[in-house]
């Protein structure tokens, strides 16, 4: 998958973790909640997102690395380069 289609991935995940939100504005390097209402059960919810979808593994010491979306396609793009977009 390229940049921009781990990046959508991700908005699709928001867009169902927490649909009363409105995902189609947030900024690329504000962290996420701080843009978004999301509470650690709802992070959770997206990182096994990302394993059940694209089985990519994501050890608990590296969620730090989840912040923003531009850290997250960041983070994701060699773990997920050799997939095909869903």
């Amino acid at each position: 998958m390229s940049p921009p289609e781990i990046k959508e991935a991700i908005l699709d995940i928001l867009e169902s973790i927490a649909p009363d939100e409105d995902v189609t504005n947030v900024k690329d390097d504000v962290p996420l909640r701080e843009q978004l209402e999301l509470d650690s059960m709802d992070f959770l919810d997206i990182v096994m997102e990302l394993r059940k979808r694209y089985r990519v593994q994501i050890p608990e010491d590296d969620y730090v690395q989840l912040a923003t979306i531009n850290s997250t396609v960041e983070y994701l793009a060699p773990l997920m380069k050799d997939l095909q977009k869903a």
